[in-house]
C-alpha cells in the first residue's frame, strides 16, 4: 500500500510541474499578482506603486505597472529596510506576513553574510522542489522506500537580532521545520542521522557521527548526500584519517571520546549496538581502499547507494575531480539551482553529469525576470563580463542561447531583486526555461583595465593544475587575490597541494596559469608590465581546514560553505600569508 501511496504521490507532483510549466508565462503573471495583492500596502511598494488598488486589474496591467514603477534592486538597496526589521520594527515594512526569522547568506560570495528575510513560505518551496526533484531521479535511478540516506548536513548556531529575530542559515531553518520531517515521509527515504547529530554546532563531531551512523546503516544506504559536493569531498578526507576509530566504535556499539556533547553521544548510543561481523567486514574493505588511494570508497563502503547527490555546479565544479575519484562508478547527480533568497531551478534530467545539467525554472516560487546580457569582448573562451544589458524581460520572452542576469520578486519581500547569477538558456520544459549557470556577474580579480570572474580564474586554475597529475600530485584548494599595495599589482594564486612536487614543476603551472588569462585586459596590462607577473603561493596542508574554520567561528554552516575563491579579507590573507611555505613568480610575459 505504501508503495502505491509513494507512487501516486511522484505522480501526482510531477503532473503538478507539467501543467505549472506548460502555462509558465500566464503562471507567471499569476504569480506577481498573488505577490503583489499579498503584500499590498507595505512601505516598500506603497512606496513606488502609492495607493493603486491592484484587485481592479488583470494580470498583464499589473505585471506591466510593476515593471514600470518599481526600481531593479541590489541587496545593498534593500538592507536598511531588513535593518529595521532585525531591529525590531513589526510594522509591514517588505511583507504583511510577519518575519520572525532571518536567513543567513553564506559570506563568501561578497566577505561578508547578509540578512534575507525567511517565511514559512521559504520552507514549503524547499520542501516542494525536493520532492520534485526525488520523483524525476526515482524514474532514473530507483530506489527501495523506507531507505535511508547517508546525508552530510549541518546546521550552524543561529542568534538573536537586537529585535528578538531568529537568524541563521537558510539550511539550518530547513532541518529545524516541520517540512524536512515531512520530506522524509514523503519520499519515503530517512536520514541516518537523528536531529540532535545535524544540530550539535560542531562540524567536526557531526561529520564523524554521519560517517559512523552511515556505516552502521550500511547496507540500508540508498544514496549519498550534501547540500555542496563541498562537504562531502570533506567528510571523506576526514574519513581516509578516522576509520579505524570508526570500525572500532561499530565493534564495540561505543562512540568515540572525540564526541563531547552529551546529547549528541546520547542519541547515538541510543542508535549503534555492537556489531563485529559489520566491523571485520569495513576493516577489510579499507585495507583494500587504502592500497588503491581510496577510489571508488562510496559503491564499496555502501554496496547499494545509487548516486552521489549535491550542488556541483559553479564554485562546487573543482571539487568534481576527487568527488568522481571516491565515486568510482557511482553517478554523480547536480542539485537543485536557488540561492538564499530563493530557489530557481530543478534538475529534471538527473542521468547528465553535472557539466552539462540545465535547471527548469519553477514557475510558481518566485515572480522572474531576466536582463539580457551581451559580450562587448565576443572571446567565447573567456567568462569575462564586459556586459552591455538590455532592459529586462519576463520569462516567457527569454531566448535560446542568450545569456542573462535573474532578477527575483519574492513572497518574502523582494522586489526587482537583481541576484548577480548569469545564466544561459538552452532550452524549454514545455513553456519554461532551462538554463546552465554560467558565472557569478561579480568580478573577483582586477587591478587596472582587466576583468575576471570567478569562471576565468577557474578555468586557468584547472589548465595550471593539469601538469600536478604527471607527478602524483592533486590541487586540494585553491584562492586568490589581488594584490594591490606594491606597484605594479598583480594577482597572487593560493594552491593546497597533496603530494610532494619539484619547483621546477611549480613554475611551470604558475607559468602555464598567468598565460592561460585570456581577457583582453589582462594580456594588454601584463604585456606593458601595468599588471606584474602572476604570483604562485603553496601553502601548508591543512590551510583551508583553518579557513572553513574561521568562517564556521563566525557563524557560517558547513552545508552552505563556499571556499571564497578570491578574497580581501585580511584575516584570511593572514592565515594564507602565515601558511605559505613557497612562492614563485610567472616568467610568461619576460
Amino acid at each position: 500500500m505504501e508503495a502505491e501511496t509513494l507512487e501516486a504521490s511522484t505522480r501526482d507532483i510531477i503532473s503538478w510541474f507539467d501543467r505549472v510549466s506548460t502555462n509558465a508565462g500566464v503562471v507567471q503573471r499569476e504569480t506577481l499578482r498573488r505577490i503583489i495583492e499579498l503584500n499590498h500596502g507595505v512601505e516598500y511598494l506603497k512606496k513606488w506603486l502609492g495607493d493603486i488598488d491592484v484587485k481592479e486589474m488583470d494580470e498583464c496591467e499589473i505585471e506591466s505597472l510593476y515593471t514600470s514603477l518599481v526600481p531593479l534592486v541590489s541587496h545593498a538597496d534593500l538592507e536598511p529596510y531588513i535593518q529595521r526589521i532585525a531591529d525590531g520594527n513589526t510594522s509591514p515594512i517588505l511583507t504583511q506576513h510577519p518575519i520572525t526569522t532571518l536567513s543567513l547568506s553564506s559570506g563568501t560570495t561578497e566577505g561578508r553574510q547578509k540578512f534575507v528575510p525567511f517565511t514559512s513560505h521559504s520552507s514549503q518551496t524547499t520542501l516542494q522542489i525536493f520532492r520534485l526533484a526525488a520523483a524525476y531521479r526515482s524514474r532514473v535511478y530507483p530506489t527501495r522506500d523506507g531507505g535511508r540516506i547517508l546525508e552530510f548536513i549541518y546546521s550552524s548556531k543561529s542568534f538573536k537580532t537586537k529585535g528578538g529575530l531568529t537568524a541563521g542559515t537558510a539550511t539550518t531553518h530547513y532541518y529545524a521545520s516541520e517540512e524536512f520531517k515531512i520530506k522524509q515521509e514523503k519520499t519515503k527515504a530517512f536520514t541516518c542521522s537523528p536531529p540532535e547529530v545535524i544540530s550539535s554546532g560542531d562540524y567536526k563531531q557531526t561529520t564523524y557521527c554521519h560517517l559512523l551512523l552511515g556505516l552502521f546503516f550500511r547496507d540500508q544506504v540508498e544514496f549519498i548526500t550534501s547540500t555542496f559536493a563541498y562537504s562531502v569531498v570533506q567528510a571523506f578526507a576526514s574519513f581516509e584519517e578516522l576509520w579505524k576509530e570508526i570500525c572500532k566504535d561499530i565493534k564495540e556499539g561505543n562512540v568515540s571520546s572525540r564526541i563531547t556533547i552529551p546529547k549528541v553521544r546520547k542519541a547515538v548510543l541510543d542508535i549503534v549496538k555492537p556489531n563485529p561481523i559489520l566491523a571485520s567486514k569495513i576493516e577489510a574493505v579499507c585495507g583494500d581502499l587504502q592500497g588503491s588511494d581510496w577510489y571508488g570508497l562510496i559503491p564499496k563502503l555502501w554496496p547499494n547507494a545509487k548516486y552521489v547527490y549535491s550542488i556541483m555546479t559553479g564554485s562546487m565544479q573543482p571539487y568534481l575531480k576527487k568527488l568522481r575519484h571516491h565515486a568510482g562508478s557511482l553517478p554523480l547527480v547536480s542539485a537543485e539551482y536557488g540561492s538564499t533568497e530563493s530557489w530557481i531551478g530543478v534538475n529534471l534530467d538527473p542521468s547528465l553529469p553535472p557539466e552539462n545539467v540545465t535547471f527548469t525554472v519553477m514557475p510558481t516560487f518566485s515572480y522572474f525576470e531576466f536582463i539580457p546580457l551581451y559580450r562587448q569582448n565576443q572571446d567565447s573562451s573567456s567568462g569575462s563580463v564586459d556586459f552591455i544589458e538590455d532592459e529586462p524581460v519576463p520569462l516567457s520572452q527569454v531566448k535560446v542561447g542568450q545569456e542573462y542576469e535573474i532578477v527575483l520578486t519574492t513572497f518574502t519581500g523582494l522586489y526587482r531583486y537583481r541576484l548577480g547569477d548569469v545564466v544561459e538558456v538552452s532550452g524549454f520544459h514545455n513553456g519554461t526555461p532551462k538554463l546552465n549557470f554560467i558565472c557569478r556577474r561579480k568580478l573577483i580579480l582586477a587591478v587596472n583595465i582587466d576583468k575576471n570572474t570567478e569562471k576565468d580564474l577557474q578555468l586557468v586554475v584547472e589548465r595550471g593544475s593539469e601538469l600536478l597529475s604527471n607527478h602524483r600530485a592533486e590541487l586540494v584548494d585553491f584562492t586568490s587575490s589581488a594584490e594591490l599595495v606594491r606597484q605594479p599589482g598583480h594577482y597572487v594564486i593560493y594552491w593546497e597541494i597533496k603530494g610532494e612536487v619539484e619547483e621546477r614543476v611549480l613554475f611551470e603551472c604558475c607559468r602555464e596559469m598567468d598565460a592561460s588569462f585570456v581577457d583582453h585586459g589582462y594580456v594588454v596590462s601584463r604585456r606593458t608590465n601595468s599588471i606584474g607577473p602572476l604570483e604562485l603561493c603553496i601553502v601548508e596542508r591543512g590551510t583551508f581546514k583553518k579557513i572553513l574554520d574561521h568562517f564556521i567561528g563566525k557563524g557560517a554552516a558547513l552545508s552552505q560553505f563556499k571556499t571564497p575563491r578570491c578574497t580581501s579579507d585580511r584575516m584570511l590573507l593572514r592565515i594564507l600569508d602565515l601558511c605559505t611555505v613557497k612562492r614563485v613568480r610567472s616568467t610568461a610575459y619576460d
